[in-house]
């Protein structure tokens, strides 16, 4: 049996942002959505810590740089997508606090308008 097949929605700017990102960037994390929208994680997505479950971040590395997408499964039916973000630390691994604070600040901001 199919698992039930999830909507995809993005928070407006998450999408203005992702549409910034190389073709081969945004046809690979399109890939990992389409995954997680059948109910699945895909290889390029992690649970993001920090932000509590629920909430994913798929990473893409490209020629330099790593494109991110983190999408959220716990707000409705749907699946957001929250924020899209080029990583532009070259000595850290792990996700800045700004965007860490975006995404709180953003999956927040869903819940209370799903009230």
């Amino acid at each position: 049996m199919l698992k039930p097949r999830r909507e995809i929605v993005w928070f407006k700017r998450a999408k203005k942002d992702f549409n910034t990102f190389p073709e081969v960037a945004k046809d690979k994390i399109l890939d990992a959505l389409v995954v997680a929208g059948q109910g699945d994680t895909s290889r390029l997505s992690k649970p993001l810590k920090g932000i509590g479950g629920g909430v994913f971040e798929i990473a893409v590395k490209y020629r330099k740089d790593v494109y991110r997408a983190v999408y959220a499964l716990k707000i409705e039916k749907e699946i957001w997508v929250v924020h899209a973000f080029k990583k532009k630390s070259k000595t850290e691994i792990k996700t800045p606090k700004s965007d860490i604070d975006l995404i709180k600040a953003r999956i927040k901001f869903l819940k209370e308008q799903m009230k």
